[in-house]
């Protein structure tokens, strides 16, 4: 059963219950949602979708962006993810490598793009916006197109309006897609030469979906907080609620969203957390589970968290956009690993992990990606990621490519960096390497958030902590630690400039 097959049937059942809070507190019930994608679908059909067309996504995490992808999907498309901010060069390497027939984006998208006055100002604050009314398919004219909002200047003439859609004929599905065809686009990294995108299909993103509901237990009543559609998904197939923050919501707003709507469950980058409990303190009660991920959870974090909600199961998650989950562990287990590296628990059912002969760990399962767009399909993820097994537990050491050189001794920082972060006052800490020109070796630089005076009670600990070979030739105390994206992840190369002598 597909995805949107699974999503629709329980809508069916439940069609007065709310399934989406949205950031401004409108409600939306299961049925109506079920009407809408059902609309948006015959919709799309109806103006020309064809099964397997590519559709470039610009609309920001609201109702309206799941209905229209969910539609999207229903109809037998794919949703292309493809930042227009991410600048001329890289943003047509993408569209050379993906072929999108449609673009979707919310008309304040299409307006920035194509008024010469908003695309100055966007320039000045860094973003260089596409001309998406002008984007073409190569060799085939113009891409379709389908806005959000009210119409603006700049949306093409000819677009078709999601209001209008939502409210068009909404019939029953005929049979569904292919659960193998694809449904998802995710472009993650890679250069202008070769753009890098992760293809995900109906009956891999089910499974992903399967696994997070397995481990963290969801269902009618229950009311999980997030912005994150891989949390939000799972919660709708349980007929559980949705309860989505607002766009650029502060911490302390996630936070009293959290105690309004009595949310049991929770999702949070470890850094967005830590904002949340610096406004707040505390979690409300209703809290049942806290899920971190996207990012390492330091143990500071995780202290502070069972700390702020001593009734509910923080946890830890393990993913990549190539596959997700892959392993979790409470706080709890990863707080009483005491020994090297980051404690990311058991693999979850069905998935299967090896290592290769240099540690590296090799991943698969059901909920595998089907591999990078123009490339051959997968069966097994190589990470990048250096683990070990530790009684049926995964334990990662750290990124291959970070790994830094010290004569003939090989560093590789993630399997020193929760020891340190452990320790007392450490609020977070990572190791990065200054290359030193005479010698070729790098120069061992640890990055700890802390009191002032934590570099000399850090060189009487450290011996007793990590190996001889892995101690830093100088420990550098900053306000925080630099990091980038949505997810907040460590930025090495920024924190390399910082800490450069």
């Amino acid at each position: 059963m597909t995805l949107v097959r699974r999503l629709l049937d329980q809508a069916g059942r439940t069609p007065g219950a709310v399934a989406l809070v949205s950031g401004d507190g409108a409600e939306l019930t299961y049925g109506e949602l079920r009407r809408q994608v059902l609309a948006v679908r015959h919709g799309l059909l109806s103006g020309g979708l064809a099964a397997g067309d590519g559709v470039l996504f610009s609309v920001r995490p609201s109702p309206e962006s799941l209905v229209l992808a969910l539609g999207v999907v229903a109809a037998g498309g794919v949703v292309v993810f493809a930042d227009p901010g991410a600048g001329p060069e890289m943003f047509t390497a993408r569209l050379r490598l993906a072929r999108p027939r449609w673009s979707a984006a919310e008309s304040v998208l299409y307006a920035g793009s194509r008024l010469r006055p908003v695309r100055a100002y966007a320039r000045r604050r860094g973003l260089l916006l596409q001309n998406l009314a002008d984007l073409r398919v190569p060799g085939e004219g113009r891409m379709r197109h389908v806005y959000v909002g009210r119409r603006l200047p700049g949306v093409p003439r000819t677009a078709l309006s999601f209001a209008r859609l939502i409210r068009g004929e909404a019939p029953e599905p005929g049979p569904d897609p292919d659960p193998d065809a694809p449904a998802a686009v995710i472009f993650t990294s890679g250069t202008t030469a070769n753009p890098r995108a992760v293809v995900h299909t109906q009956a891999s993103l089910a499974a992903a979906l399967d696994l997070f509901r397995e481990r963290l237990p969801l269902g009618p009543g229950d009311v999980v907080h997030t912005d994150q559609l891989m949390l939000g998904l799972p919660t709708l197939i349980a007929g559980a609620r949705w309860s989505m923050p607002p766009l650029s919501c502060p911490p302390a707003g996630f936070a009293r969203l959290m105690r309004e709507r009595e949310a049991t469950h929770t999702f949070c980058v470890p850094v967005h957390l830590a904002e949340i409990l610096d406004e707040c303190g505390e979690l409300p009660p209703s809290v049942r589970y806290v899920l971190l991920g996207a990012a390492p959870a330091p143990a500071a974090i995780l202290r502070r968290a069972v700390a702020a909600a001593p009734s509910a199961e923080v946890l830890s998650v393990y993913a990549m956009t190539e596959i997700l989950p892959v392993a979790i562990a409470s706080a709890e287990e990863k707080l009483a690993h005491a020994a090297p590296g980051d404690l990311l628990g058991a693999p979850l059912r069905g998935v299967g992990a090896r290592l290769a002969d240099d540690g590296e760990l090799l991943l698969s399962g059901p909920n595998l990606c089907r591999g990078y767009l123009g490339a051959d399909p997968l069966s097994e993820l190589p990470t990048g990621d250096l683990a070990r097994m530790d009684d049926g537990c995964l334990v990662l050491e750290g990124r291959k490519k970070d790994m830094l050189i010290r004569g003939k001794f090989n560093l590789y920082p993630g399997l020193y960096e929760p020891s340190i972060a452990a320790l007392p006052d450490v609020a977070e800490a990572a190791i990065v390497g200054v290359p030193d020109p005479r010698t070729g070796d790098e120069e061992v630089v640890l990055a700890v958030v802390g009191p002032g005076d934590l570099p000399a009670r850090l060189r009487r600990a450290l011996p007793d902590v990590i190996d001889h070979d892995a101690l830093p030739d100088r420990i550098v105390v900053l306000d925080g630690l630099p990091r980038s994206g949505r997810t907040r992840k460590l930025d090495r190369d920024r924190l390399r400039d910082l800490v450069a002598p």
